[in-house]
């Protein structure tokens, strides 16, 4: 039966930004690893996991000392991301709105609503996203209407990753014939999600179906929807980044998992007598191809956050130009063909190290693959391929998640966020 969250119950007691974090944040990635297996297979939402981390403050690394953060760089923490995705990497999933809403808050210039973001994410929000909608087109049919000075929010939002475990949720939506960018509460009552979401891995990432049903919403987090320009180019890198960190996360879980599994057996299958599998070249070189592929995907994955780093920084120093961000986004959709391709063979493969042993439900070395597998099929990297090389051959940018003829327009099929 489907679950269901209230967000109210939120806690946000919260520790000074770099207060022991490394050892607090490594016992805590011990306890949310020890328990993994058991919430995927009985889909446990990691409800309490998530307020564990943000009561540590991971939400809020991103920010500056000033603004209560820990001025995390994009590549440190990103590496924590990775950390997080190979303890639980429907956990790190989930905090995939929050980090490109942060993100976003962080490349505006200062204003009263900048400074009021940054402070709800330095006390612990967590802020989700609901962008698609099960729709035969691209048409957002989300509306907000206006009664005098007031703005009401109402439709239905699907794949709301991270929205059940939130305290703001950030959609797109239609106000009169003007589409744009909104930021709700999800802790009033005319705000439901529900853990619907039935794919065969990332099954606790609470991407599942948000309603709104006349949800009061500020005029001040309405905003314009862009599809060009620095932000959304720039944050389309960060998106897809993410899922790349968690990707990354997984195959050092998977390397874990599958050492351990080997260590631990006395018997190889066909041989007679103890015959110890680490000792088996076969077995030696799928853990081999195994943990290339974990450090690949680390490396691809930092050295696209530098460059991302980059690019932040000269946007908040006065501005990035956008043909640099544009080469960062593109670098970020060629990780994703290195990636997951290496991720898909290597969690495919592990198996070969035990014989039926390994598919046992008890290890849960399937979960690997299968949560690969899912993270694979969100912004499908065989279109990404086929833009990339449009590009390369004739010059053509990309329009990410649209036609030409409805660019102007947002998506509702998850590509834009």
């Amino acid at each position: 039966m489907p679950s269901q969250h209230n967000a109210n119950a939120h806690a946000h007691a919260q520790k000074p930004a770099d207060a022991g974090f490394e050892a607090d944040f490594a016992a805590l990635l011990a306890d949310i690893r020890s328990g993994v297996i058991e919430r995927d297979r009985d889909r446990v939402l990691p409800v309490e996991q998530i307020r564990a981390l943000q009561a540590l403050g991971f939400g809020s690394r991103r920010l500056p000392s000033e603004s209560g953060g820990a001025g995390d760089s994009v590549e440190q923490f990103f590496d924590k991301l990775i950390r997080l995705a190979a303890a639980d990497s429907n956990v790190a999933h989930a905090f995939r709105g929050h980090i490109g809403f942060v993100d976003e808050v962080l490349l505006e210039p200062d204003s009263p609503r900048r400074r009021t973001w940054l402070d709800r994410v330095a006390k612990g929000d967590l802020v989700g996203n609901a962008q698609s909608e099960r729709q035969a087109t691209t048409q957002i049919t989300t509306t907000l209407t206006r009664e005098g000075d007031q703005l009401a929010l109402t439709g239905t939002k699907y794949y709301t990753t991270g929205s059940i475990f939130s305290d703001w949720i950030q959609l797109s939506a239609l106000v009169e014939d003007e589409f744009v960018d909104v930021i709700a509460p999800a802790t009033h009552p005319g705000v439901l999600s529900v853990d619907d979401w039935d794919g065969f891995g990332q099954r606790l990432t609470g991407s599942g179906t948000t309603t709104f049903v006349d949800v009061p919403v500020s005029p001040d987090d309405v905003r314009p929807y862009t599809t060009d320009g620095v932000r959304e180019v720039y944050l389309s890198a960060v998106f897809q980044l993410v899922l790349l960190a968690v990707v990354a996360g997984i195959l050092h879980s998977a390397l874990d998992d599958t050492t351990a599994f080997v260590r631990a057996r006395r018997r190889t299958f066909g041989v007679s007598g103890e015959s110890l599998p680490r000792e088996d070249p076969l077995v030696q070189s799928v853990v081999g191809e195994l943990s290339s592929a974990a450090w690949a995907a680390r490396a691809l994955v930092l050295s696209t956050a530098r460059e991302l780093d980059a690019v932040s920084r000269a946007q908040q120093s006065g501005g990035a130009d956008i043909d640099s961000v544009r080469a960062v986004q593109f670098t970020a959709y060629r990780a994703q063909q290195i990636v997951l391709p290496l991720a898909l063979k290597a969690t495919g493969e592990l198996f070969e190290v035990g014989g039926a042993s390994a598919v046992s439900s008890n290890l849960g070395l399937d979960r690997h693959w299968r949560n690969v597998r899912t993270i694979a099929s969100h912004n499908p990297a065989v279109q990404r391929r086929r833009a990339l090389g449009d590009f390369v051959l004739n010059d053509r940018l990309p329009v990410w998640g649209t036609t030409r003829s409805d660019a102007e327009q947002p998506v509702s099929t998850g590509a834009k966020r």
